[in-house]
C-alpha cells in the first residue's frame, strides 16, 4: 500500500464550522419528541405524581420576558438610535448562545407541557381538571419563550448597509 500524500491547498483557508440561525424544525422535532415522551410518562404515572407546579411557569415567563427586553434594547444599540451606548461585540455573542439555548429549551418546555395538557384534556377526572390551568400556563409561557428567543437572535443580527454605503467602503482601483 502506498501513502496517501496530503490533499492540495487550492490557496483557500479551510471552512471553519459557523453558528447559523435557529433551524424552526429542529424546534419542532425537539417539541414533538419532548411531546411524546411527556405523553408516555403522564399516562403511566399520573396518579403517582403531585399536582403540577407552577414555579416553572413563572419562571419560563420570567426568561421570556427578560429576553424580550434584551431583544429590544439590543437591537436599538446594534442600530446605534440616538441616547443609546454602542453594544459590546461580546456581549451580543452571548447574547446570540443564550437565545439559540433558550429556544431549544423552551421547544422542549412546551413539547412538555403540550403532551401532559393533551394527556389531561382526554382524560377527565378531578385532579386532571385541577392541572389543566398549569399545564395551558406552562404551555403558552414555553412558547413565549420561544417567540422571545427566536426575536433576540434575529436582533443580533448586523443590520444590512445600504449599498451607496456598500461601494464607499471599497477600495478605489
Amino acid at each position: 500500500m502506498e501513502p496517501q500524500s496530503p490533499p492540495q491547498d487550492s490557496g483557500s483557508a479551510p471552512e471553519r464550522p459557523r453558528m447559523g440561525p435557529t433551524r424552526p424544525a429542529t424546534l419542532l422535532v425537539a417539541g414533538l419528541a419532548a411531546a411524546a415522551v411527556s405523553w408516555l410518562m403522564i399516562s403511566r404515572f399520573y396518579g403517582n405524581i403531585p399536582a403540577l407546579p407552577w414555579l416553572p411557569t413563572i419562571t419560563i415567563a420570567a426568561l421570556a420576558f427578560l429576553e424580550g427586553y434584551v431583544a429590544v434594547n439590543t437591537r436599538a444599540r446594534i442600530e446605534r438610535k440616538p441616547g443609546r451606548e454602542p453594544v459590546d461585540p461580546l456581549a451580543v455573542a452571548r447574547y446570540v448562545v443564550l437565545a439559540k439555548a433558550s429556544s431549544l429549551a423552551g421547544a422542549i418546555f412546551a413539547g412538555t407541557y403540550a403532551g401532559i395538557l393533551g394527556w389531561l384534556l382526554i382524560e377527565r377526572t378531578r385532579a386532571s381538571s385541577n392541572d389543566i390551568p398549569a399545564a395551558t400556563a406552562g404551555l403558552v409561557a414555553s412558547l413565549a419563550l420561544v417567540g422571545a428567543a427566536l426575536w433576540l437572535e434575529r436582533s443580533c443580527r448586523v443590520p444590512e448597509q445600504p449599498d451607496s454605503e456598500k461601494e464607499s467602503d471599497k477600495p478605489d482601483k
